[in-house]
């Protein structure tokens, strides 16, 4: 983990790929605890530090979180959420040629809580949610030895479970290393903590300042190397 911004409110934070973004019961290191820990560090005299969650990254994905510090710029930062205001885009890995380079997708998706999936379902099934995207493609093409891959970028208008690896997966573009979504994968067997999935850039409104805060980091691990 990597503390990329810090200030009395907030912390922006890089989760690399195998690290939970919140307290887990797993065994292993995860970034809510980590930022306590640092948080104690710097100023020991301040008690039981305050670290509040404000969105999610699965943990095989790494990429940029912001936390709050108290629970005013937490629930200020919540709202942005809940609003739309807060931007978050990804990069991701396609397995496959895309027919469009530009593109927006819009399904329901249900969660199965007992197997940690989620999948796409009719409109106005019972527990299904809207889930929105859109991708723009960076790159596409053969690289050897791996196939025709695309690099394209992401972006969220929803936040739902295992979203774009699921969706990507329903419209023919899996996810490279997606053991869950992707079949080419899910049969090879080994970890999960490769998949080609990073929230490579932020944007938000300070809790406090309003100021307009950005923050870009570009993955350099495993088959995003390639490109």
């Amino acid at each position: 983990m990597k503390i990329l911004y810090e200030d009395a409110y907030i912390i922006v934070v890089w989760k690399p790929a195998g690290m939970e973004s919140q307290t887990s019961r797993r065994l292993g290191a995860d970034v809510v605890n980590e930022l306590k820990r640092h948080i104690h560090n710097s100023s020991p005299k301040m008690g039981e530090p305050y670290v509040g969650v404000i969105h999610r990254l699965d943990k095989p994905v790494s990429g940029i979180l912001v936390y709050a510090k108290d629970k005013e710029a937490a629930s200020a930062l919540s709202k942005q959420i809940s609003d739309g205001a807060m931007d978050k885009r990804y990069l991701a890995v396609l397995c496959g040629q895309v027919d469009k380079n530009v593109d927006k997708f819009v399904d329901y998706l249900l969660k199965d809580q007992k197997e940690n999936v989620s999948r796409i379902v009719d409109k106005g099934t019972t527990g299904g949610k809207r889930a929105e995207l859109s991708y723009l493609v960076l790159k596409s093409g053969l690289m050897e030895p791996y196939g025709v891959l695309t690099l394209a970028e992401i972006t969220l208008y929803t936040g739902r479970h295992h979203q774009i690896r699921v969706q990507m997966a329903a419209h023919g573009l899996p996810l490279w290393g997606d053991r869950k979504y992707n079949p080419t994968f899910s049969r090879s067997g080994g970890k999960e903590d490769d998949i080609a999935l990073s929230a490579f850039q932020l944007s938000f409104f300070h809790p406090v300042t309003k100021g307009i805060m950005k923050f870009c980091r570009m993955p350099d691990k495993g088959i995003f190397r390639v490109f």
